[in-house]
């Protein structure tokens, strides 16, 4: 039986050395890095959308704040 993968992600996390990066979920290096959150995120978003990933959102001392996903969603309804 074969292993499932994990879905891949993309992440906008604090950076330690200040400002924040965009991440990919097992990344060790970011994507991105920016001083603004609100530039991140909108990097970020482009990314996730483009390659069908979650998008996770964290606040700066690293908790999720909010998630949205932009492909690969199982479908809830008939039709």
């Amino acid at each position: 039986m074969a292993a499932k993968r994990k879905a891949k992600s993309t992440h906008v996390v604090p950076n330690k050395d200040g400002g924040w990066d965009v991440k990919q979920s097992g990344a060790k290096r970011a994507s991105a890095h920016f001083d603004r959150k609100s530039d991140a995120e909108k990097r970020g978003r482009e990314i996730s959308k483009n390659q069908k990933t979650e998008f996770v959102v964290h606040t700066k001392d690293g908790r999720i704040a909010r998630k949205d996903s932009h492909g690969n969603d199982p479908r809830s309804s008939k039709g």
